[in-house]
Formats: C-alpha cells, structure tokens, sequence
C-alpha cells in the first residue's frame, strides 16, 4: 500500500494543529509504516513547515487545496514476509514526497497538482563550484540533494506508468519550500548552475508573496470537490464495492487483479495446485492422492473474498471443478441478488458450509470457504430430519468433499458462540488427513478508507486490542461522526443514499425480532428508541407488504434502506456509510465497558414481543449458560464487525446517554470544514453509480482468460 500520512486542505490541517493532534496523528502514522517512532527532528519538520505551507495557502486564498503529506506513488510495494523489504529497511523503501497539493487549475479547469518539498535549511553552500546538484547544509554531515532533483524523481513516479497520474488529464509542477532561508543564504539553490525546469522553483521567507501569487495561478479558489479523491482512487486506497466489481465482471472473468501480499498468496495457491490436482486435459491412469489445504488470515478489508472470488474464476477457466461456499446467507444472497445469478447457475458456483454432510462420490478439485471463521461444530438446521443432521464435524466434512480446500478467516469476527472456525482447527484437520497445509496472513487494510488508523481505533474503542482508545484524529481517510439522536443518525444516512452513495443502517441485537404479520406480511417496529420506531431487515424468505426485501438480499436491495441490519445480515458487506446504533448490551460505565443481558416481555395488546430489560436479546448469545467472558467476547465482536462495514464515513449512535457522552469525548469535534465525506464534496468523475442488478439467467457467458499478473487492480 502506499505511504500516506494525512489527506486534508489546508483549513482543516491548521484546525488540527491548533487542537494540538496533527503531530500525534502523523506520528502514529509514521511509525505504522516505518515500523519505528518518528524522530523528534521529524515531529519538529512537520510541526513547522506544514504549518508554514498551510499557513501561507490560507493566507492566498486557497486554504480548500488538499495537502496529502509524506506521500509515496508507488501502487505496489514489495512483499514483506516472502523476501521482501520490512518497514525498518529505509534504504529500500521507495522515496516519498513531503506534501503533494492537489486542486483544480483555475483556467483549464483540469486537475492541479504541485508537488513540494519542504526544507528548514537557512543556509546552504556548494560542494562543487560548476554545479548545485549538491550542496552542504550547516549541521548536517552529509551533502544533500539540490530539492529539485527529489522533485524530479516524484513526478517520475507519480506520473509514470504505474503512478497515479497516468492517463489523467492534469497539470503538474514542483517546488521547494525554504522558509527559514533568505534568496541570498541559499543562493547556491538559485543561481547560475542550479537544476532547472518546472519542478526546480525554490521559495524562501523573502520570496513568500511569489509563492502566494504562483499557487493563486496553480489552483481555483473555489475547491467544491476533494479532487485528491482522484489520486486515492488511483492509489488503491479507495475501492470498487466487491459486488459492483462481481456484476462488471458477471462473476466468471473478474475485475480482481490482486496486488502485493494478496498477490502473492493467490500465486502460491495456483503453483501448489499444479502439484495436487490431476490435469483436466488428461485423464490420470491413478489419481494423485495428494491433498492440499490453506488457510488465509487478515481483518474486515483485507481483500480475502478478492482472492477467493479471483482464485474460483481462475480455477474454473482451467476446467476445475471449483465451489465456493460461506457460513452466510446474507453474503450469498447478496451475491445471488446483486450479481444477477439465476437459481439453477447460482448453486452450480455457490454453496454453505453445510452442504457437505454427504460426501460428494468425486470430490471436487477446489473449494473455497469464505467467512470461515462461521465454521459450526455440527452441519445441522432443524428443519433436517434427524438422518440428514451432520455427525461429523463440519470442517472434517469440508475437507472430504475437496482436494484442494482454501479457507479464508478472520478470528476476530467470530460473533457467536457456536461459530468455531480458527485456524488451530483447521490445521489439526489437516495434519490428520496427512494434507499438505500452509497459512497466509493479509495485512494491508483496503475497506474504510484504507485507513489503518481508523481500523486500530475501533478495535481500541471496543476494547478488543486491550489498549485505550486515543481520541480519533481525521486523517482524511476516514470519517467519524457521532449522532445526538437515532433521527439524526437516519437523516445523515437516507441524505448520502438519495445523493447516489450506498449507505445502511444497522443495530445491535438490542431489541425483538418479529417476523413479517399477516397473510400481507406487515413489518412490526422492533427497533424502538423513544418516539423513533423501525423495522428489522425481514424475517422473510419472500418481499414483504410495502415491497420490503427478505433479510439476505436487505443489504443490496432498494427497498431495504428503512430497515435496520444486524451483524447477522452485515458480516462480509460493505456501503460508503453506515450508521451503527450501539444498544445497551454495551455501554460504559466508569471508565470501563459493561456488557448486559437484555429480557423481553410480551405486549398482549400488541401482539409482539418487546423490551422488557435493555441488553442483549440476541438469543445466540444472551444464554444463561454462556459465561460472562464469552458474553462480552461476542458483543464485542459484533460491534467490531458493524464498526467495520463502511468504506467512507461512519455515523454513531448509543442508547445509552452516558455511552453517548463518552463516544463524543473519543471521536472529538468533526466538524472540520470540508472533511465529511458527503457524496457532493467526490468530485463527478469518481461518483460512480452502484452496478444495476442484471437479468436473472445464464445469459451471454464472458469469455474467461487467466488473471493479469502484473497489470493494476481495480478492486483492491
């Protein structure tokens, strides 16, 4: 992934400065992908020459300009963990810039971007008199590059091939900042010898009105849109949807071209296949006996459904007999909904954890389970008789049904107590089939901005990390805002609905779920917080009275956006907002969480069930025999995985007002001008509208092709 600091105009930097946490923040940064604390050289640098940047931006008139900091163009970095550099080795990474200004050009109207280097030199001399290319700065021992030069190979990245500027229409330039410095201190910088070119411009303190006229004739001062919205997106750090990229490749030639640790994973998949399964082509005399199975780790967004759905295309263009299954209904009803599958082609590609009681008499050569972390002790469901129950445990089950068995997983995402995928459990199911096995984390965070900040943050707030949450600073990655009321909450989210954005509502399970009434199947308002009342997604398998979807297609249907989700119908999907509604299964209470237990009483006059005791109603998890421990294991888990569902911007509710009060004090004041994600501040290019479902039904069949191992991705 790219290096990148913190995205925001220049108001929005100085209001961070002022509240002291612009440093923190990039700090903390820093040190994610250096892997070590910056020094304190570094914290000063930024605290004075950012400041001086933004400061003098503000002062031309284009205090809205973006300033992305400490930035690298490089969309692929190498592999970590399979030979490659690691975050402390500073001699290979790959050069970043220290600011880059992007805008729009106020005549041509075309992107504006300046790249920029910033010094604190005041004086500099000549290493050798015919040239400046290098130059002595007093109380640093080694010669320095003339900042022209840094500039020159920035533009090379960024507008290189695989850089973020490539076929863009834009004007680009470059220049050094010298605020401490005199035109006479650093003369060497300027005069007769000194690189030249539209990246050689160096500004000092006595050239400042010069520097404020230039970005007036760079940039428009009317910045209605995050135009760096544009270099994210080329970055890789704002991603296509996974099920809008499933209906642009119909499922069977995919849009995935994977890209670092994912690629390599996926490449390693494929060389040991080759090892395993026989060649379709040619019928073996005796069959390879050998068997093979993966597991692939990493967080909400790491893009392990991008592998599992790249790697199935890529299988079955081999003629592989290949499934894909989930421990989820709502992410393959999504994906059946969404994509346009028929009935009959989804169960040829799509299955559940489930179906494998009976052992297929062929096993297949690949299955690939999604969410595996949902894996059940037992395949059972009471509508089976008895003979049809699972007696074995289901991941032995999984593991006779293939040769080849991916399993992709996220142990942090495990929410209820039933759900027993780890990989401690695969791996003993493997070694007693005497199966080839290897395990592959996934670091890199790609949903929610890609911001890794934001992901540490949740997993702090929720108490899953054991350390204190520090109040979230913006990095224009992400965006965190906290309602005064469920109404509030709704309105932000039904606003970025109707403006194009996808955007969901969702709750913990804090709260009755009845199923649809009547011969009309009438949604009851289960989830009640004072005068404001709405349904849960349908407790359906069919369209509900005012044309509300079931459940498993709630989070990709139109209709669905009055309905409430639950983590149950959530995991494993995605919007650019979402609105989380925290019930008091989990609220705070001097300075630590509580986790409650919820009753329900039932309304005679009514009909339904109600609140009775605020808590937990989930009834997987409010048992009585459920200890404490795992009790609040699993709430806080769920929370993790609402928190996480969003791409863009996340709106927070509790129902509790001391929760809400402390969730205030954690997410800070937000209200920075310009730095809420809404779907007019994109700019018109990157407001893509979400993939129309297509028809049901086979339909025309792309044309399937091998996957493109060096091109760049477009999902991840």
């Amino acid at each position: 992934m790219p290096m990148l600091l913190l995205k925001l105009s220049a108001n929005d930097l100085l209001t961070l400065n002022d509240r002291r946490r612009m440093v923190p923040h990039l700090a903390e940064r820093w040190k994610h992908f250096r892997g070590k604390e910056a020094s304190l050289s570094e914290r000063s640098a930024w605290a004075e020459s950012l400041v001086a940047l933004a400061g003098d931006m503000v002062a031309a008139g284009r205090g809205n300009v973006e300033m992305i900091v400490e930035c690298s163009a490089t969309v692929d970095e190498p592999d970590e963990s399979e030979g490659g550099e690691s975050k402390d080795d500073d001699s290979k990474r790959k050069p970043t810039i220290d600011v880059v200004l992007v805008g729009r050009h106020p005549e041509s109207s075309s992107l504006s971007v300046q790249l920029v280097e910033l010094k604190r030199w005041s004086t500099v001399t000549r290493v050798e008199e015919a040239t400046s290319e290098w130059v002595h700065v007093p109380g640093i021992e080694e010669k320095k590059k003339h900042p022209a030069l840094q500039l020159a190979a920035s533009f090379e990245a960024f507008g290189s091939t695989a850089g973020p500027l490539h076929g863009l229409s834009y004007e680009c330039g470059g220049f050094a900042y010298l605020h401490n410095a005199t035109e006479d201190s650093v003369r060497p910088l300027i005069g007769p010898g000194a690189p030249t070119g539209a990246y050689s411009r160096v500004y000092t303190q006595d050239r400042r009105a010069q520097l404020m006229r230039d970005l007036r004739e760079h940039f428009s001062d009317d910045e209605q849109h995050s135009h760096a919205e544009i270099l994210l997106a080329r970055m890789n750090l704002r991603n296509t949807p996974l099920l809008d990229a499933m209906i642009t490749s119909r499922g069977e030639d995919t849009v995935f071209t994977l890209r670092g640790r994912q690629r390599k994973v996926a490449e390693h998949v494929v060389e040991a296949s080759a090892t395993v399964l026989d060649d379709p082509a040619r019928e073996a005399l005796v069959p390879n006996p050998r068997r093979a199975v993966f597991v692939v780790t990493g967080g909400a967004g790491t893009g392990k459904s991008a592998i599992g759905l790249q790697l199935k295309a890529e299988f079955e263009a081999e003629g592989r007999t290949v499934k894909y299954a989930s421990g989820s209904r709502a992410f393959n009803g999504a994906m059946q909904e969404h994509v346009g599958y028929g009935d009959r082609e989804f169960r040829e590609s799509f299955t559940y954890f489930s179906s494998f009681v009976t052992t297929p008499e062929e096993p297949l050569d690949v299955l690939i389970c999604d969410e595996a972390h949902r894996l059940r002790e037992r395949s059972t469901n009471r509508r089976w008789p008895a003979e049809k129950q699972g007696k074995r445990p289901q991941v032995d089950e999984l593991l006779d049904a293939s040769r080849l068995t991916l399993f992709f997983l996220d142990e942090g995402q495990s929410v209820r107590p039933s759900e027993v995928g780890t990989v401690a459990l695969i791996e003993d199911a493997a070694r007693r089939r005497g199966a080839d096995f290897a395990r592959y984390d996934l670091r890199e965070q790609y949903r929610c901005g890609g911001s890794d900040a934001y992901v540490r943050w949740v997993r702090d707030l929720l108490g899953v990390s054991g350390e204190e949450p520090e109040q979230w600073v913006p990095d224009g990655l992400m965006h965190i805002e906290v309602a005064d009321t469920p109404e509030e909450l709704e309105q932000t989210i039904l606003q970025e609905a109707r403006a194009g954005a996808s955007a969901r509502m969702v709750a913990g399970f804090c709260w009755p779920w009845t199923k649809p009434r009547g011969k009309e199947k009438r949604l009851e308002a289960d989830v009640r917080i004072g005068d404001w009342h709405r349904p849960w997604n349908a407790y359906s398998e069919s369209f509900c009275e005012n044309g509300e979807p079931p459940s498993k297609i709630w989070s990709v249907h139109d209709g669905g956006l009055g309905q409430i989700g639950c983590v149950y119908t959530a995991q494993g999907l995605e919007w650019d907002w979402c609105g989380v509604i925290m019930g008091d299964d989990m609220v705070r209470r001097d300075d630590r969480w509580v986790f409650q237990r919820g009753k329900q009483r039932r309304d005679k006059e009514a009909g339904v069930n109600r609140v009775a005791v605020p808590g937990s109603l989930d009834p997987e998890v409010r048992k009585k025999n459920l200890d404490d421990d795992e009790f609040a294991r699993c709430v806080r888990h769920a929370y993790h995985v609402l928190l996480t569902r969003a791409s863009r911007a996340t709106v927070l509710y509790s129902t509790d007002p001391e929760t809400r009060e402390y969730l205030k004090k954690v997410v800070g004041d937000v209200q920075i001008h310009g730095l809420r994600p809404t779907r007019e501040s994109i700019p018109p290019e990157l407001r893509v509208a979400h993939q129309p479902r297509p028809g049901r039904g086979r339909g025309r069949k792309a044309r399937r092709r091998p996957r493109a191992r060096n091109g760049q991705q477009t999902l991840f």
